[in-house]
């Protein structure tokens, strides 16, 4: 009759309690359990992929950092030589990108406002609308405001007239 006694598993085993029937419905919640917890292999995975090629990345941008600083180093006497020739060309280069920059702008603005309004619909002429139809309802209901407002003290003022 040992036999027919059957030991509960402790907390957190994954042992099957001992039991000629596998429907018993322990061993059936057990394995309901075992099916439904979370594999941890692979976060373990995925953390362990980003600390190699968070060192990866790290000791490159060490490399880069140190061959910069060097090459700062090594070139700085040319650098500090052929200056007269470095500032004005950067002062031109930027002065140029930013009249390019500004130029360009313009004639998008210009081309935009242009297809605006000739009713071709650009790209955010329905939120320009939206907007413009916003500030006029508000303007309306300020004027209504204002004007029975400024009415009421009018006759506050002045009762007999």
């Amino acid at each position: 009759m040992a036999s027919d006694i059957q030991h509960r598993p402790m907390y957190g085993s994954t042992t099957v309690p001992r039991s000629t029937n596998i429907n018993h419905p322990v061993a059936s919640f057990l394995r309901q359990l075992q099916s439904k917890a979370p594999n941890h292999s692979g976060q373990l995975f995925g953390l362990l992929a980003f600390f190699i090629s968070g060192g990866i990345l790290l000791l490159l941008t060490g490399i880069t950092v140190t061959a910069f600083v060097l090459g700062f180093i090594a070139f700085l006497p040319i650098i500090i030589i052929s200056s007269p020739i470095w500032i004005p060309l950067f002062l031109l280069v930027t002065g140029f990108l930013s009249l390019a920059g500004m130029v360009f702008g313009t004639a998008a603005l210009i081309s935009w406002t242009y297809r605006y309004f000739k009713g071709m619909h650009p790209v955010g002429s329905d939120q320009v609308d939206y907007a413009r139809s916003r500030i006029f309802d508000t303007a309306a209901h300020v004027k209504d405001y204002a004007g029975g407002y400024f009415h009421g003290k009018q006759k506050d003022v002045a009762p007999g007239a």
